[in-house]
């Protein structure tokens, strides 16, 4: 079978082995940028994927227990959301090439669409939850006032918790130690599949477990 190919200035009928060989040699960087991007889509899907992984049981009984009245259920979701929404950030601000933010974002939809935890017709409110966490982690990375961002980042934890009156000291301090242990567990795997992330001159090393 043949059909029309415009490799050239003149066109011809050719067979589909053909017009590739001919687009090959015309534009070899059309194949090398296409390889390029099919591998950032796979470096971002594997980060995305450690993003994924479960709270440990140990935080989430404590967030159970500290923030959310009880509720397993919600402390696992916000614990989960935390992770994510702190390991896109950290993609955004972090990453040797201006690229990866934008293809870790996209991986990050994929994997949320395919989330077996979601229930069916939930994850357009799932998406709006996320969306809320990363606004309100990313003000928490760049305040600098009062205890410093691992306290920011421990109150919105316990805010979106359900933990709405002040919490002691040592609670909020807990909470930030968690959300330092995943920004340091994000910078882990983004060095492990981009390549050695540069920290943003204005985050102090504590805030990101450096």
């Amino acid at each position: 079978m043949s059909r029309r190919c415009d490799s050239g200035l003149v066109s011809r009928c050719c067979t589909p082995d053909e017009c590739g060989a001919a687009l090959r040699r015309r534009s070899p960087h059309v194949l090398s940028r296409w390889r390029a991007q099919r591998a950032l889509r796979a470096r971002a899907a594997a980060y995305v994927a450690a993003l994924f992984s479960e709270p440990l049981d140990a935080d989430l009984q404590w967030l159970a227990e500290n923030g959310t009245n009880g509720d397993r259920d919600h402390a696992r979701w916000e614990l989960r959301y935390a992770k994510r929404a702190l390991g896109l950030l950290t993609a955004q601000r972090d990453a040797l090439d201006d690229r990866t933010g934008s293809a870790v974002a996209a991986a990050l939809g994929r994997a949320l669409a395919r989330d077996a935890a979601i229930a069916p017709g939930r994850l357009r409110i799932a998406e709006r939850q996320l969306n809320a966490r990363l606004r309100a982690y990313g003000d928490a990375l760049v305040r600098r006032e009062g205890a410093g961002t691992g306290w920011h980042l421990g109150r919105v934890l316990l805010d979106f918790a359900g933990r709405k009156e002040g919490s002691p000291p040592d609670v909020v301090a807990r909470a930030g130690d968690i959300l330092a242990r995943y920004l340091s567990e994000s910078n882990e795997a983004l060095r492990e599949h981009f390549g050695a992330p540069r920290l943003a001159g204005d985050v102090p090393a504590n805030a990101t477990g450096y």
